[in-house]
């Protein structure tokens, strides 16, 4: 049996109702690779900000496998990301999951694949498989990033209660029209940016607090994984503490300015980009339009604006480049 984002809420009160004579759930792990694990980056650190008794952590699946967490077992939830089932690592962590007694959540788009047989509530988001992404034609929020940190709010105020829970779901429900708008706003600075940067070997990406994920996202699966570009995420917190140094002006710097708790950090690396770098690329959530959800809960959609207004980006880079993004020398094709 598969479920959808809106099951969620049944989900976790099922989970807790099944561990309560077992001690409850005292451990929540994010586990998955690549961008899916890059898409958990939020949900975890809102149960960071937020929970001041579960303990949550954010882990690559290969790691988890070969580095379980002493806590993990019967008291915890794992929740794994894996997009088509298939990446072995995902596979091995879930398997573990099950076979140490933790509530495994498994976040997917297919309904069948080798993963499910270790899931015990199988979750199919919603993802838009238009080449490239360019339709934008579902329902943002039950993709996959928003699926996860439904996970986390529901299982914080299912247990301790959570004071901004109906401010989280009228933003949740404001973000397929931001994602839209933001979508149509960058269309044509994205033509000037692919016809900017083209020639380019190298674009680091840089973001902070909850959104930093998509940078992350960014960088490896599209500018390196997708471009052959070299590339980095940079976290504007640590910018100042060593990559800075890389600044001139030819180097090209794509930057995050989140909305929320977290923008001062961004706002402070942009104005020395500002002095000493030329090439920069703004992608600024509150231009973007996503002030219209309630600052007490508007940190924990950062991610999920930027990550679904890079498609726009990534279309007009590859047709600039003549590099299909589908376009790969080593995944799937040898043994690794």
């Amino acid at each position: 049996m598969t479920y959808k984002a809106n099951d969620i809420k049944e989900i976790i009160a099922k989970i807790l109702a099944d561990k309560k004579d077992e001690g409850g759930v005292k451990s929540l792990y994010y586990v998955g690779c690549g961008g899916s694990w890059g898409a958990l980056y939020s949900a975890k650190t809102f149960m960071e900000r937020e929970s001041a008794d579960i303990k949550c952590a954010l882990i690559s699946s290969n790691e988890f496998v070969h580095a379980t967490p002493k806590d993990f077992g019967k008291n915890s939830i794992i929740c794994l990301s894996c997009h088509k089932g298939n990446t072995p690592e995902t596979i091995a962590a879930a398997k573990l999951g099950k076979e140490m007694g933790a509530a495994v959540i498994i976040l997917t788009w297919l309904e069948q694949s080798e993963i499910v047989q270790y899931g015990d509530y199988v979750i199919c988001y919603e993802f838009d498989a238009s080449p490239d992404h360019l339709a934008g034609n579902i329902d943002y929020s039950g993709e996959k990033t928003m699926c996860a940190m439904r996970v986390a709010v529901e299982l914080l105020n299912q247990t301790a209660g959570y004071a901004n829970y109906d401010k989280f779901y009228d933003g949740l429900g404001m973000m397929t029209t931001v994602i839209r708008n933001a979508r149509k706003m960058v269309a044509k600075r994205s033509l000037a940016f692919a016809e900017e940067y083209k020639n380019d070997s190298v674009i680091y990406t840089m973001g902070s607090g909850a959104g930093y994920g998509a940078a992350y996202m960014e960088s490896i699966c599209i500018f390196m994984e997708m471009q052959w570009l070299d590339s980095s995420s940079i976290h504007t917190g640590e910018f100042f503490h060593g990559p800075f140094e890389i600044t001139d002006t030819n180097r090209p710097f794509m930057i995050q300015l989140s909305e929320g708790s977290t923008r001062a950090l961004d706002e402070r690396a942009l104005k020395f980009l500002k002095t000493y770098a030329k090439r920069i690329e703004v992608l600024d959530a509150k231009e973007l339009g996503l002030s219209v959800i309630d600052a007490s809960v508007v940190d924990y959609f950062n991610h999920s604006l930027f990550n679904n207004v890079y498609p726009i980006y990534n279309h007009d880079l590859a047709e600039a480049r003549k590099h299909p993004l589908p376009t790969r020398r080593y995944m799937w094709k040898v043994a690794y």
